[in-house]
């Protein structure tokens, strides 16, 4: 199993390793979002593997990495993102994150400048959790951790998925793909994942930071970090570019593969 041990912890991550051909090609770091795992940008790294070498991360608790005693804070997952980028010797590399990957990516790209070459940034805040979600994403957490994703599932889907893609029965197979990977993972570690999303430290103070050319894209229908989100963080980041992607909710690289796709690999060959 390709793991990595960084920080006390074990994590998951796929490398496609350097293209054929293109020994010295960059690398495009993927962070997913909560509740996912690295397999969230599986239609993103098939486009982009033959010229890139691409990594995702699994982060801690969640996909196929340990659960952790602690550190399931934004910080800590920047900093075990830091270190599997310095591990596998990727230099400066472009950087793609959803929801949670963004938090994390927003903070690597303002602390740890040089290791950035692109910064994109999906479905994501720069702000704090909205308090009227706070209590109920962790009281849903709260259930999850006792009877599992079951009980709660009819209530977390609508705010990880668009509505085009909930109703379009060829999206069946990816939402029990999603299921199966949460009944996998040990509860206590997600729970913990989940607490980390909801009590997180803003960073719009920081996004002045960020000088890494800047991609923002949000899902036209995502209710868990709408487009006014993605509009705060393009308006903080000097030279940062907005586009919204139709028919897509909060998981767009899953919802809409091909538009995210395109969108990726437009901006990154441009870098």
């Amino acid at each position: 199993m390709p793991t990595i041990e960084v920080n006390g912890t074990q994590l998951y991550v796929e490398d496609t390793g350097a293209p054929t051909g293109h020994p010295d090609a960059p690398a495009i770091v993927f962070g997913h979002g909560l509740l996912f795992s690295g397999r969230m940008f599986a239609a993103q790294v098939e486009r982009l593997r033959d010229r890139y070498r691409c990594v995702t991360i699994d982060w801690r608790g969640q996909g196929k990495s340990a659960a952790a005693t602690d550190g399931y804070d934004m910080d800590t997952l920047s900093e075990d993102a830091v270190a599997v980028i310095e591990q596998l010797g990727l230099g400066a590399v472009h950087y793609v994150g959803l929801s949670m990957g963004g938090f994390v990516g927003m903070r690597i790209a303002a602390r740890r400048p040089e290791l950035v070459r692109s910064l994109v940034l999906l479905d994501t805040s720069a702000g704090p959790e909205d308090p009227d979600k706070v209590s109920r994403y962790r009281l849903l957490a709260k259930v999850y951790g006792v009877l599992g994703i079951g009980p709660v599932r009819f209530r977390v889907e609508p705010i990880m998925f668009g509505p085009t893609f909930l109703a379009d029965p060829a999206g069946r197979q990816h939402k029990d793909a999603w299921m199966t990977e949460l009944r996998a993972v040990r509860r206590s570690g997600m729970k913990q994942a989940i607490y980390g999303v909801t009590d997180r430290k803003p960073v719009l103070d920081e996004l002045g930071r960020i000088s890494a050319p800047t991609l923002v894209v949000v899902g036209a229908d995502d209710v868990a970090t709408p487009v006014a989100k993605a509009e705060t963080i393009t308006a903080g980041i000097t030279g940062a570019r907005l586009e919204i992607v139709p028919d897509a909710g909060h998981s767009s690289t899953i919802e809409q593969p091909k538009a995210l796709s395109d969108l990726i690999e437009e901006f990154v060959d441009q870098h």
